[in-house]
Order: C-alpha cells, then structure tokens, then sequence
C-alpha cells in the first residue's frame, strides 16, 4: 500500500510540477552544446491564408474581421476565409459586405473539422492560420509566426493563448489565467527542448503542403492537425510573440463544459495517434507527449483519489507523522477548493482561493470526458463557449 501511494504521488508531482523542472534542467544542458535557430531578417514572407470556422458568433464578427484586417502582413500575400457552416444566427450576413473576405457558407452543421476539410480547396497560401472567431491577434502575429518556417525542420508554429484577467477576477479568470501562464512555460520549453506536443486552436499554423485531413468526428482538431505533422518527423514551433487574446469563460460552468469536451478529445487522440506514443519513431516527443499531455488527460485524476484515499489508510495503520502531515496538507487543500467553489457560488471575488478550486474543476473535467469518451456521448460539432464581455 505504501509502495503504491509513493508511486501514485510521484506521478502527480511529476505531472504538474516536476515535468517542468525536469524540461529546465534539460534545456540549460541543450544550452551548452547547441545553439538557438537564428532567423534571417531579409527573407522573403510566404503567402498565408488565415482560416477562421466560425458558428453563430453575430456578437464577435465585426470585430474579428475588423482585427484580422488590421494584420501587418502584405495583403497581396493575405488570403481570409470564414466559414460558418450551420450558424443559424447573423453570421453570415455581417461577413458578406467585406469583399477582402472570402465567405463559405451551408446550412448543414456537420462539425468544425468538417468546415475546414471542405475550406482546403480554396486556400491559396503556403502558410495556412487557424484562429477562432472569438480571439483577437496581435498586428505581428502572422509574421512572427512565419518566420519559424524559416527552419525546414518545422511543420507548424503555435501562437500564445492570452487570456484576460480583471483585477477582481472570479475562478474561471484566475484560474484559466494561471493555467495558461504556465502552460505557456511548458510550451515554451517544450519546444526549445525538441518540439510542442499540440496546437490550440486560438492561433496555430502550418505548412499547407504538410496537412493531412483528420477524421471528421475528430473532437480537437486542432491538436490532432499539429500532431500529425509531428508524426511525420516535423517540429511544432512555438512563438509566444504571436498571441491570440480572449476573455476567460463567462463562469465555470462554462469553463467546465469546454474542459470536459477538450478531456474527451485528448482521449480520442491518445487512441487515434498511436506513432507519438512509441518511443521507437521520435524518442524525445513520446517522452515530450506522455508528460505534458497523456499522463494529464489519463490517470492522474483518478491517482489524486487513489493518493487521498491511500494516505488515510495508511494514517489509520500507522503513527509516522509524515503521512499525517501529507494527509492534514492534502485536506487543506480540498478545503480551500471547496471555499473556492463557496465563494463562486456567492460571487465573492478572492483570487486566492480560485486556484485549487480550478485545478479540482479541471481534473473532474478530465474524469467527465474519459466518460463522454466511453459513452460517445461528445460530438464533434464544436459550440461556441460563452465569455466574459
């Protein structure tokens, strides 16, 4: 029981804290023997085709075309193209006077990956960029993400998820804001180590002549695209100065019904991407891959129930003061979650206790999807999240 317990703990340090010190130690070594990629400035810039699939989304469109034009690129190497396949709403017809635009359109709503497979034989660009209706990009994105393509080695580059905080902030800003400040660091190591093991699908982008259609009940596309050029001995860059920003999701029902939909995905694909998890084909993305993603998306949220339970076992068979400690910290933790939650349900705004009860909603969003995975009871057709104004 001890032996299991220590082992079970290991494996959920290592997830969420040790991972990431075990990549810094890493790269501080890489350090010394190679250096960094270094861009040529007086390259010429690829045409780039910017794919947006948008779904009832009349509240943002304006903005986001609006944003998407205002892109320092040379229009003469800038193709747009919507598509809001299914949108019931205004969407389309607030699109339609932007003659910069291309607009794709049916009424039938068969799913985002199915909107962009039908959207491939109009992209003209060698780059093509996905970025969702919701986000606004950074006037530099698109050239700080072409640049990596500089290096041949690299098949995709992913952009920064940004997310905006208030000042008071409730659990789904402080929360979501937190977790992708630090993702945002994996990420970044990730990929100074050998490459990122995903894309999110605010900003990504890749080689045109790389992509491969993925199956149209895919759940996350955008992971599934990026992986895939990984599969095939490409790199997934990673540029932080490429950056998509978004509001944080309206409240954490919200944020809760896009975690699990992103945990059933992530199950999906552990299936479906069977070539990064052999360490037989890239030995240091399969390493990259399980620790950053399969561990998270599988057994740790049922390994931090194992760990509670095990600790209180193992408490009521021994008096060693270690464990009673590891217990007392673990109870305290599940305590400020549940204030955390309390507070949410009050709209009371104290940031501090919002962190562990994020990371508790999270690993319950991971749990639900395994279920909805199981089930087939999460479909492919993306809905649009409500966010904060």
């Amino acid at each position: 029981m001890i032996i299991i317990f220590w082992i079970a703990l290991f494996l959920i340090v290592y997830t969420f804290v040790g991972y990431g010190f075990l990549l810094y130690i890493l790269i501080k070594i890489k350090r010394m023997f190679k250096k960094p990629f270094v861009f040529k400035t007086d390259q010429l810039l690829p045409s780039v085709t910017i794919l947006i699939a948008a779904w009832n989304e009349e509240d943002m469109i304006v903005k986001k075309i609006e944003n998407t034009l205002a892109i320092d690129y040379p229009k003469e190497k800038l193709q747009i193209i919507f598509v809001t396949d299914g949108s019931t709403d205004r969407t389309p017809e607030l699109i339609k006077p932007y003659q910069e635009v291309v607009l794709l359109h049916n009424n039938a709503r068969d799913g985002k990956m199915a909107a962009i497979k039908r959207a491939i034989p109009f992209v003209d660009g060698e780059i093509m960029v996905f970025t969702d209706a919701n986000t606004f990009l950074n006037d530099q994105a698109i050239k700080n993400l072409v640049k990596h393509y500089q290096n041949e080695k690299v098949g995709a580059v992913a952009g920064e998820k940004k997310v905006f905080i208030p000042t008071v902030a409730d659990a789904s800003s402080a929360g979501e804001g937190f977790y992708w400040k630090y993702e945002s660091l994996l990420k970044k190591w990730d990929y100074e180590l050998y490459s990122n093991v995903g894309a999110a699908g605010e900003l990504f982008s890749i080689r045109k002549a790389l992509y491969q259609p993925v199956e149209s009940d895919t759940i996350i596309d955008d992971h599934m695209i990026a992986m895939r050029i990984a599969e095939n001995g490409y790199l997934i860059a990673y540029e932080p100065e490429a950056y998509a920003m978004e509001t944080a999701s309206a409240n954490t029902k919200e944020e809760l019904k896009r975690k699990i939909r992103i945990a059933a995905g992530g199950m999906q694909s552990i299936f479906r991407l069977g070539k990064a998890a052999n360490p037989f084909n890239y030995p240091v993305l399969t390493f990259q891959y399980i620790s950053h993603r399969v561990l998270r998306w599988t057994i740790v949220p049922f390994l931090l129930m194992l760990v509670l339970i095990l600790n209180l076992l193992i408490v009521l068979n021994t008096d060693l003061l270690g464990y009673q400690l590891l217990l007392v910290a673990q109870v305290l933790f599940y305590i400020l979650s549940l204030i955390g939650w309390f507070f949410e349900s009050r709209n009371l705004k104290i940031k501090a206790f919002f962190i562990p009860y994020y990371f508790c909603l999270m690993n319950y969003a991971v749990i639900a999807g395994i279920g909805r995975y199981i089930s087939k009871s999460q479909s492919a057709a993306w809905e649009r999240s409500k966010r904060k104004v």
